[in-house]
């Protein structure tokens, strides 16, 4: 009778066992949120043992730690465990037993196999191994059951089944969290593309979605308060063979369900009104399992900017055409004149026919200087010869050049007396001044002044040229320096000039490692054109040098000279590149093997690195991503693709710069000095509220009173700071302050976050310093900003 008794109580307690592991298996099932089936699995862990706390670490593909998530510690119990000084070691070892590991006393055994016999921890432990379909995810730590016994077998024994239904809720919400993310990516992506991207269901004729570029295109087609996806009621398609499809007769369901591929083709979209829109299409049919149609993806590309471009060019041949032909009419009909002139010209009369050919010559010399101007930057061969100017006098030089050429508007001059000396060829910046002042009286009354103002901002002095005229549309401003632009402002009658000005004065001002760009309030009053050029450290003596290819400001003395890593599979650009370095005086370390890149960091410690983007294996960008060495270091990409998204996401990496090949000996040259200036770093502190950072004595300072940071903790908080008012990636943080490959591992980031705002009193919910851009990283706010 006692043995049914006894093996009744086994049978209730096994059912009870296995009740609350299916309560908790269900619990732990009801969310695909990972940091809730985290929170909820280390709970549910301790609740089936007893376990008086209990802690789940979870591991990534590559074995290294990704989440730890405790339950029963309060948060000083935790800081305490994750700080300890032999964790690294003490989590190795727990993670790698290969099963239930079970202890009385795990001081006493953590002593007997060499690591300290620390009696902070738990004296009761156990552990195991979770794994889903063979795969290593994590492991449980339950430690001291609340009753103050050991653990015992039956614990081991639920905690053992528990994890395999631990593992398998953690894979499916991490599955589930890796679909939204891709899927959240990809939608971003599409949203982002620089194509109109249009998803058609086939089952019931409406728009399934569509992107932005794609509302952007259609809407010229849309009436007021008419919708995109409106247009498909009443759109008439003409396709390139002259085949017509109206909506408004035939539905779209009909359409799509005999749809093909198109590829590559023009078809003009057409309104009931008469309005057109010429487009670049391509469409391809997704169909089911059984070869129906169930919708088509639809790429749509405008093609009225390549129309306009057309028409420029046309306009611009036109324009050349005739601004030759004029001074060559006049230049013929004035030599032809004293030539057959039957009776001898009096010597006024022969001196005003001299006059007219002379003017004309001149006016045919700028022309074609502006044209090989162009086709020299267009080619990367335009050189600029850097010397030390003062900008003041430059100023002044294009002024009078305006104004002895007939210029008729007054020029302002209003720049600070102590501007700084800039590194410049004076020609060519009285060249770009004479321009952007030329080009702001073209616009503006006869009687307004045209403005020059400049300002010292960093290692740059930015110049702006401010007028009066017609303000400039916004959506026209990031195409006035291409070649042919159009400005869309009335120039009063004042000529219509080369279409070339701009472009000549972009290429000019980046020659010099500068960069230009436009503003105006687009309908309103005015428009202001700035460029930068760089300022000169006038202590510094000038070396002088015999005529070359090199500029005499970019050689450098022997205290000066810098050693370059110049990293090309190309021969003969690592020889070009080497050549202008060592001509500069400069040290070229060369190389064609990306694999040689890590020893040569290591064995030649470089101070720059040039990078080309392409390389055998590889690219530039996944070379510096993958080495954190790199990240120490000014490193320039050099490549031929100069497409904005390529030089941002390669200045995103961390790049200090970007050159489009070919390049000249100059502009290289330019391009160093300014990547060595700005990775000197900020010399002036960091402020904002009452915090302040103070750079040169790596010191932080809240309300005057001095911040105890760690080595890690200062670096996170400057690096923040160096971007104030941009946003650093936690790739870029890991990069750059934990020298970190492991991209995308955004944890050990956010713990720093944690205590860098613990201890500037900054909260997270409404902070002041440390603000977080979910799922990319964090910015710091800009001086200045409030």
């Amino acid at each position: 009778m006692q043995d049914f008794e006894e093996l009744g109580r086994e049978v209730r307690a096994l059912r009870d066992r296995l009740s609350r592991l299916s309560d908790a298996s269900l619990r732990i099932s009801e969310s695909l949120d990972v940091d809730t089936v985290l929170r909820e699995v280390a709970d549910s862990a301790r609740v089936l043992t007893g376990a008086g706390c209990s802690g789940i670490a979870t591991v990534d593909g590559s074995g290294q730690l990704e989440d730890f998530v405790t339950s029963g510690l309060s948060a000083g119990e935790r800081e305490r465990l994750l700080a300890l000084s032999y964790g690294p070691e003490l989590w190795e070892y727990l993670r790698e037993l290969p099963g239930p590991f079970r202890v009385g006393n795990l001081p006493a055994h953590l002593s007997s196999v060499g690591l300290p016999e620390d009696h902070t921890l738990v004296r009761s432990f156990l552990g195991t191994p979770i794994r889903h379909r063979g795969v290593h995810v994590g492991n449980f730590y339950l430690g001291d059951k609340e009753s103050g016994q050991e653990f015992t077998t039956a614990d081991e024994e639920i905690l053992v089944l528990f994890a395999s239904h631990a593992g398998a809720a953690i894979a499916n919400a991490r599955t589930h969290r890796d679909e939204q993310r891709a899927r959240a990516d990809l939608e971003a992506l599409i949203d982002t593309t620089p194509v109109g991207v249009v998803v058609l269901d086939a089952r019931s004729g409406k728009v399934a979605s569509l992107n932005r570029e794609g509302r952007r295109i259609l809407k010229d087609l849309c009436l007021p308060g008419q919708l995109a996806e409106d247009l498909l009621e009443v759109l008439r398609v003409r396709r390139a063979d002259g085949r017509e499809v109206a909506l408004d007769r035939t539905p779209l369901k009909q359409v799509l369900s005999d749809a093909v591929a198109v590829r590559v083709e023009e078809i003009v979209l057409e309104v009931p009104d008469g309005r057109k829109l010429n487009t670049l299409i391509n469409a391809t049919p997704i169909r089911s399992g059984q070869g129906e149609v169930e919708s088509v993806v639809v790429t749509l590309q405008d093609l009225t900017p390549l129309e306009e471009v057309e028409v420029l060019r046309a306009e611009f041949l036109g324009m050349v055409s005739h601004e030759l032909q004029a001074p060559l009419t006049s230049i013929k009909g004035s030599a032809g004149t004293l030539l057959a002139a039957s009776t001898a010209l009096r010597p006024a009369e022969m001196v005003q026919f001299f006059r007219i050919i002379d003017e004309q010559a001149d006016h045919m010399r700028q022309l074609i200087g502006d044209l090989l101007d162009a086709a020299h930057i267009e080619a990367g061969r335009l050189s600029v010869a850097l010397e030390p100017a003062d900008l003041a006098v430059v100023v002044d030089q294009a002024r009078n050049l305006y104004v002895s050429g007939g210029g008729t508007n007054p020029v302002a001059i209003d720049l600070p007396p102590d501007l700084p000396h800039v590194l410049a060829d004076r020609q060519r910046i009285v060249q770009v001044l004479g321009n952007l002042i030329s080009n702001a009286a073209r616009h503006s009354p006869r009687s307004s002044p045209v403005r020059v103002t400049a300002e010292q901002e960093g290692v740059h002095v930015a110049v702006s040229v401010i007028d009066e005229g017609p303000g400039i549309p916004a959506e026209r401003l990031p195409h006035l320096f291409r070649k042919f632009a159009r400005s869309a402002r009335r120039d009063r009658g004042r000529g219509v000039g080369s279409g070339l000005g701009l472009a000549i004065c972009k290429g000019l001002v980046e020659a010099h490692g500068g960069r230009i760009w436009a503003e105006s309030a687009g309908e309103g009053p005015g428009a202001r054109f700035t460029f930068t050029i760089p300022v000169i450290d006038e202590a510094r003596s000038v070396v002088a040098a015999a005529p070359s290819r090199v500029g005499r400001d970019l050689r450098v003395g022997a205290g000066d000279a810098l050693q370059v890593l110049v990293v090309d599979d190309d021969p003969k650009a690592l020889l070009y590149a080497r050549g202008i370095l060592e001509e500069a005086g400069h040290r070229a370390i060369v190389t064609g093997d990306p694999d040689e890149v890590p020893l040569l960091l290591e064995t030649h410690r470089p101070d720059l690195v040039l990078l080309d983007l392409l390389l055998p294996g590889t690219d530039g960008i996944e070379l510096m991503q993958g080495l954190p060495a790199l990240a120490d270091r000014p490193v320039i990409f050099m490549s031929v693709y100069g497409r904005d998204e390529t030089v941002a996401r390669a200045l995103e990496t961390g790049a200090a710069d970007y050159l489009v090949k070919p390049f000249s000996p100059t502009e290289l040259g330019a391009r160093i000095k300014a990547a060595i200036r700005k990775r000197a770093g900020p010399a002036e502190p960091y402020r904002v509220g009452e915090l302040a950072i103070h750079y040169d004595e790596r010191r932080v300072t809240l309300a005057g009173q001095p911040v105890e940071l760690t080595a890690t903790e200062y670096d996170l908080l400057s690096a923040l700071s160096a971007k104030a008012g941009r946003v650093s990636s936690y790739d870029y943080l890991l990069r750059r302050v934990w020298r970190s490959r492991r991209a995308g591992k955004p944890r050990i980031v956010r713990v720093y976050v944690r205590k860098l705002r613990n201890k500037l009193g900054d909260d997270a919910r409404n902070p002041t310093y440390v603000f977080t851009v979910p799922r990319v990283g964090y910015r710091m706010a800009r001086p200045g900003d409030g």
